[in-house]
């Protein structure tokens, strides 16, 4: 099992906060947004640490290098900010057909679950795991993608920002996932608002196929950093986990 962790973006709504930096490097209570992702994986049973980098790439690699805490990085990287399952894709060939768990370096977690969370992938032998919460305002669903469940958590449906959310289950970039749900690139249709496939779709193509993907509530409390309002809301309510 690896972590993928995509940190290859610009961050453009966070203006002059990321103008001369990666967003993934801007910090929070004096450390950078990635650590944050990286200390989580550490703290699963993982191998090796992917990062996928793009804009300002060396900004990542200058600070963190080969390893970290002891665990082996590589890093992989997407020469255009084309979406998530761009930077899957091109991220393919250092995954080296392991199976793995998705984060985004942008994403801040209180109480975070994920070893439980890849307990229960492994347990149940399931084809993946969408990280997820209970928003505690349904249009805080439209930021990210909407869950809809069967019986026992499995995922029927996902529904990328919804203009109206059916429920207050919000997914997160958390997403564990075998290395087989490559092979659903090529069949990932092109969002037409966006001009890019998106992950959400890219897992529809595996559930719709007959694929078992159960969501887990993944943490307590979950900020996705993109702009300078929801910065300065990390910087006076998050705290380390």
């Amino acid at each position: 099992m690896k972590a993928l962790i995509l940190a290859g973006g610009r961050g453009k709504r966070l203006g002059e906060l990321s103008q001369n930096k990666n967003k993934c490097m801007t910090e929070v209570k004096g450390r950078p947004l990635i650590q944050y992702s990286l200390d989580l994986a550490c703290k699963m049973n993982i191998s090796e640490m992917v990062i996928l980098v793009g804009y300002r790439a060396e900004d990542i690699t200058s600070a963190f290098g080969t390893e970290y805490k002891g665990i082996p990085i590589k890093y992989a990287v997407q020469p255009e900010q084309k979406g998530l399952v761009n930077a899957i894709e091109c991220a393919a060939p250092s995954l080296g057909g392991e199976d793995f768990i998705l984060m985004l370096g942008d994403e801040l977690m209180i109480q975070p679950r994920h070893q439980q969370m890849l307990d229960m992938y492994k347990k149940e032998g399931l084809f993946a795991v969408c990280g997820v919460i209970n928003a505690p305002d349904k249009n805080l669903v439209k930021k990210t993608y909407c869950v809809v469940e069967r019986e026992n958590n499995i995922i029927s449906r996902l529904i990328e920002k919804p203009e109206n959310p059916l429920n207050n289950i919000m997914g997160t970039g958390n997403v564990i996932l075998k290395n087989e749900i490559l092979s659903y690139i090529p069949k990932t249709p092109i969002n037409a608002n966006r001009g890019e496939k998106e992950l959400v779709d890219l897992i529809q193509c595996a559930i719709d196929d007959g694929k078992i993907v159960k969501s887990f509530y993944i943490c307590d409390s979950y900020l996705n950093i993109n702009n300078a309002e929801e910065l300065k809301e990390a910087e006076s309510s998050f705290y380390h986990p």
